[in-house]
């Protein structure tokens, strides 16, 4: 029976989803974070889940649990975001020699539930947040929007569906990602020598000692080429924001825009499938030995408005007042 329900888990609300053999746990209060995906009947965990977990460690550390949706992704160079018709400065909380703006701050807002329910197909839940001069982060970025996620689960997996809406006079930068927390290993039982990643990378992105783009893009090299023909191990080595323009995968003889992470052993696929909005991957796994890994998709580069780059090469996009942006994530399992 497909069911969707308001739980607390260990101190934070959420949303229950079961359908279809899947259990999804969404954490509203802390920016739609998906904080488990589970898949009961091959015993396939998806993101990196802790039962006992206190709402204090997600809340405190939201890019390393499950699935926060980020905006923006990634870095800013100096804090600096420069759009076509003004310039940002947000603050620098990323220090050290790196001087730059990480991850954003959607992911750590409390979003509101508009729905959930479930009938003999699926179920899903619906969420908003709207972001303006009440909001502490308004000082930085005085640019009203709305984000909107569905999440819909089923026999199919669970699908994501975001939209980002431009409530204001001035245009809305687009760039958003995820900092997918993948569990290692991600089959019950199973060892994380096992596991392989394959991605659809087709340049290289160089980023220098500040982990920020050069504007090169690079052929691929042996290293590069293991994540392209699927014998990458994403952990027990340390992947440090290994960074791709994104083409396309093969899967059960269909083009397939996502990465696959697979457990030889058992034949169990992960499946992450992205929309075309998605134009980027960076994969990094936390120097490899702390039991998850993070493919992470993003829809622009990261520093991507300030870069000289073209839209067309960088992925940066714009909108105006009253337009929309959407794009669509797809988690599943196959064998």
């Amino acid at each position: 029976m497909n069911e969707a329900r308001l739980i607390n888990f260990n101190g934070t609300p959420c949303v229950e989803l079961t359908a279809g053999g899947y259990t999804a746990l969404i954490a509203y209060e802390i920016g739609c974070n998906v904080i488990r995906l589970r898949n009961t009947e091959h015993s396939v965990e998806f993101f990196r889940f802790n039962a006992e977990n206190p709402a204090e460690t997600i809340i405190n550390s939201p890019e390393v649990w499950g699935m926060p949706t980020l905006y923006f992704p990634n870095r800013l160079a100096d804090g600096v975001l420069k759009t076509s018709d003004a310039e940002y400065h947000w603050p620098v909380n990323e220090k050290n020699h790196y001087n730059n703006h990480i991850h954003g701050f959607l992911h750590k807002r409390v979003h509101s539930v508009e729905e959930y329910s479930a009938d003999e197909n699926s179920a899903w839940v619906k969420t908003k947040f709207v972001f303006d001069r009440n909001d502490e982060f308004y000082q930085y970025f005085p640019v009203d929007f709305t984000a909107e996620y569905t999440f819909t689960l089923s026999a199919d997996g669970l699908k994501q569906d975001i939209k980002f809406t431009n409530n204001s006079e001035k245009v809305l930068p687009i760039s958003i990602g995820s900092h997918t927390a993948m569990q290692a290993p991600f089959v019950d039982g199973a060892k994380l020598a096992d596991i392989r990643l394959q991605v659809p990378a087709m340049m290289r992105c160089e980023l220098n000692e500040r982990c920020l783009p050069t504007e090169d893009l690079l052929d691929l090299s042996d290293w590069d080429k293991e994540y392209v023909d699927g014998t990458k191990v994403p952990v027990l080595q340390n992947l440090d924001n290994d960074m791709y323009a994104a083409g396309r995968l093969e899967l059960d003889g269909k083009p397939f825009s996502g990465i696959i992470a697979e457990d030889r052993a058992s034949g169990i696929k992960i499946c992450y499938e992205v929309s075309e909005e998605y134009r980027f991957w960076i994969i990094w796994n936390d120097q490899g030995f702390n039991g998850y890994f993070c493919p992470e998709p993003m829809t622009a580069m990261i520093n991507a408005p300030n870069l000289s780059l073209s839209p067309s090469v960088s992925g940066y996009r714009e909108i105006i007042k009253g337009q929309t942006f959407e794009c669509s994530q797809h988690f599943f399992v196959a064998l």
